[in-house]
């Protein structure tokens, strides 16, 4: 149920019409004194809020909407993300078609953002919103749902508890496309680099991971999580190449990681890629800039973004979005994946007896 709240609701508390209600709360001349503190008070009763976007959406061309966006993230490690630069630029492609905005947002967390959306609906702010990020069970989901807010789920539907229309790419499958040609390669010993355990994506690509490396017969595939910066990348990267057991290969959940676990190597005296494979998540231009160049797995993040805001006008214009996923992530192979080095077995130290 919508607990958004209109001026015919205050009108119908109040007991007059709407017209008279418009009068009252813009401090007009046209109702009695008792009848504007009636309203107000009804007002103030139902959590009536001005809605001033409508009034300046009143004045623009028709189908003009606000779009709102609200992040769990620091602002400084959302510029220099290369992912929701281009996300975002696949969003504000559409909204220019139709003459809409993006209202954009940081919050600490997902009851901060819960919040934001809930004041956005209630002030009619927003015709819709986007939710990213998605973790299993997230709170946003029946939240958004029972604010009656249009709203389309960036992640997998299952993340979506089918309460949200939801538009996706195919971690798993990329994951298996990854692994599989490492295998090829020789590789036995693969770790990665994740996000935040508790994001839906991030959990998706742990369980495809594991699935696949014992499909394969690979050693069981280690997998630290970060918070996607790059100095908890190169932290996760030392971990791994400094264990007993250092893998050959290292598949990062980023780029921005991935930049950063090739200067791990380089500082420690590995060569990449005859000590050590990398490959990137979120192909972007850092992974063509380093040396030598990353292979990534590539996927049309404009074009995601894109796909996300028109399914997301589809739901506000009461329309039955398209199902399906986006496009899967390809891998394309680069310099820093290659067949890992013969490595001799371990001498034996100990003297040998004398035969004569």
């Amino acid at each position: 149920m919508s607990v958004r709240v209109t001026i015919r609701d205050v009108a119908a508390r109040a007991g007059v019409s709407a017209g008279a209600v418009s009068l009252a709360l813009n401090d007009r001349p046209g109702v009695s004194a008792p009848t504007r503190q009636r309203i107000r008070a009804a007002a103030e009763e139902l959590g009536w809020v001005p809605d001033r976007a409508a009034r300046s959406l009143a004045r623009r061309a028709p189908g003009s909407e606000t779009v709102g966006l609200v992040l769990a993230r620091p602002a400084h490690q959302l510029g220099l993300e290369p992912f929701y630069m281009e996300f975002i630029s696949g969003i504000e492609s559409v909204l220019a078609e139709r003459s809409a905005t993006l209202l954009l947002r940081l919050v600490r967390d997902r009851e901060q953002e819960i919040a934001v959306h809930r004041t956005w609906w209630r002030a009619r702010r927003v015709g819709g919103a986007v939710l990213v990020d998605l973790a299993e069970a997230d709170p946003r989901v029946p939240a958004v749902a029972a604010l009656g807010l249009p709203a389309v789920a960036a992640g997998h539907p299952t993340l979506a508890g089918g309460a949200l229309a939801a538009v996706w790419t195919d971690d798993r499958a990329a994951v298996e496309d990854a692994v599989r040609y490492l295998a090829m390669l020789g590789h036995r010993r693969l770790a990665r680099v994740g996000g935040d355990p508790a994001l839906g994506h991030t959990a998706i690509r742990t369980r495809a991971l594991e699935a696949v490396a014992e499909q394969l017969g690979l050693e069981p595939p280690r997998s630290l999580p970060t918070d996607f910066s790059g100095r908890a990348g190169a932290r996760a990267t030392r971990m791994l190449l400094a264990s007993a057991d250092r893998p050959t290969a290292i598949i990062y959940d980023n780029d921005i990681m991935a930049v950063a676990g090739i200067a791990v190597a380089a500082e420690l005296g590995l060569r990449v890629p005859t000590d050590l494979s990398l490959i990137a998540w979120d192909d972007s231009q850092l992974c063509r800039l380093t040396h030598p160049p990353l292979s990534a797995m590539s996927h049309d993040v404009h074009g995601y973004g894109a796909l996300v805001a028109r399914t997301l006008f589809d739901v506000i214009e009461h329309q039955r979005p398209p199902t399906g996923p986006a496009s899967t992530p390809v891998l394309v192979p680069r310099g820093s994946s290659g067949p890992p080095a013969r490595r001799l077995p371990p001498t034996d130290s100990r003297p040998v007896p004398d035969s004569s």
